[in-house]
């Protein structure tokens, strides 16, 4: 990542007494990132560089022992970067590319893949980023933290493929703490697949060691992969969605005592490129406003929730009587069946044209609203949210259909809400992001 980045440790001490501020700063690179003002009561470590990464991690374990391991939260900043799309776009490439890679969301295709081999969906629109780290000493990637897929993957110096190349690769051999398991690893897309072995290690996240951690060394990937930003895949979604029966990263949190509450939360910003965070162990009160509106999960595989409706001006275009569909942050946009997202695409004035729903961009102050009903609460998505304007190709709506069944609501969804994912009540949670 140009021009380095910052890492975040946020420890809140739930004590009545008031603890001061502690902040470790090291200036190096000019490129920085904004972080929110830490609160009373909040203790912060702040690092730019890979030499101070050992330092992250002592200072936070010995800031959890004064305040009590149990009561951490921890909070880990992404990035909001260009996605493939922007890229390809300002390359000309753009059309080549959906041609060769049509966005296919395969995860949720084939039920008999999800005890064999994980599934993700080939979605150039993906743009937020977070660091973590890798073994002993540490080794720094860039991922996706998605509430879709449940394994955590990386490339692996034993990957010769294109999408490799051009990505940060993991060296077992140069970590002390690395365990070969012995076990394959299969993730399928809709233009082809990533396949690998598994290890175990240290995963440094926001600071916070998490030991003996299942993950993925990709040897192949899938050539598309070479477009996408982030050099691999960390799923937050529960157990029984990961290959090989790998134990996603946040169960070991939650199992080593790691996290305050057994529940994280995904902040992410309309437009700046800094200010996202996924906080683990908690929320975060300054991202959202008024009251948290608690969904209950119709299944504990993804993070999926029971729809009643979808309405534009009081009308019901989408999911009459109802339908299934899971909050998940490694998807962008909206996507439902065909029949529905056109239907909802007519009615906020869109048309099709090259694989998009496009609108004209003098329009979108005129567009209507569209209304999301779940579990008695109205989820409001002004056309400010769903509609992006791109450089060289005008104005499209974040509305994409499929094959399937089970509806997406992505980032465009979780930009306008605050989204909070318990595992300790299996709910989600949304609120109004501020």
């Amino acid at each position: 990542m140009a021009g380095g980045y910052s890492l975040i440790v946020a420890i809140k001490q739930r004590r009545v007494r008031t603890v001061d501020h502690l902040y470790i700063r090291q200036h190096i690179h000019t490129s920085q990132i904004t972080h929110p003002q830490a609160s009373t009561g909040e203790r912060v470590l702040q690092v730019t560089t890979e030499e101070t990464r050992h330092h992250i991690m002592k200072w936070a374990i010995v800031l959890c022992a004064v305040v009590a391991l149990s009561e951490c939260i921890i909070q880990v900043p992404l990035i909001k970067g260009k996605s493939a799309r922007e890229s390809l776009e300002e390359q000309g490439l753009w059309n080549e590319y959906r041609g060769k890679f049509p966005f296919n969301p395969t995860r949720f295709d084939d039920q008999s893949l999800y005890v064999s081999s994980e599934q993700m969906t080939n979605d150039a629109d993906l743009a937020y980023f977070g660091v973590i780290s890798i073994g002993t000493p540490p080794q720094s990637f860039t991922v996706i933290f998605d509430t879709g897929s449940s394994n955590l993957w990386i490339p692996s110096v034993y990957c010769s493929s294109a999408a490799c190349a051009n990505h940060k690769r993991f060296n077992p051999s140069l970590s002390s703490t690395f365990k070969n398991a012995g076990k394959s690893l299969s993730i399928q897309y809709g233009t082809g697949s990533m396949t690998g072995f598994e290890g175990f290690d240290t995963v440094v996240v926001g600071g916070i060691p998490v030991k003996n951690q299942i993950f993925g060394l990709s040897q192949s990937e899938a050539p598309f992969m070479a477009h996408m930003k982030a050099d691999g895949i960390l799923g937050l979604a529960y157990p029984r969605l990961a290959a090989s029966q790998a134990t996603p990263v946040f169960d070991n949190m939650m199992t080593q005592h790691l996290v305050n509450q057994d529940m994280f939360s995904v902040y992410l910003t309309r437009n700046s490129a800094v200010g996202s965070m996924v906080t683990f162990g908690g929320v975060d009160t300054n991202h959202y406003s008024g009251q948290i509106a608690w969904i209950p999960l119709s299944s504990q595989m993804y993070w999926q929730i029971t729809v009643d409706s979808v309405t534009v001006n009081g009308q019901i275009v989408a999911c009459n009587g109802g339908c299934q569909a899971i909050v998940d942050t490694g998807t962008s946009n909206i996507v439902g069946p065909q029949a529905d997202i056109s239907s909802m695409a007519r009615a906020v004035g869109a048309h099709s044209a090259n694989g998009d729903n496009v609108v004209n961009c003098n329009n979108i102050n005129n567009m209507p609203s569209m209304v999301f009903h779940i579990h008695g609460q109205a989820f409001t998505l002004p056309a400010s949210t769903y509609v992006r304007q791109s450089t060289y190709y005008g104005c499209r709506t974040g509305l994409q259909s499929s094959s399937s069944d089970l509806w997406i609501l992505g980032d465009i969804f979780i930009r306008q809400y605050y989204s909070i994912f318990s595992r300790a009540q299996n709910m989600v949670g949304l609120a109004l992001a501020r």
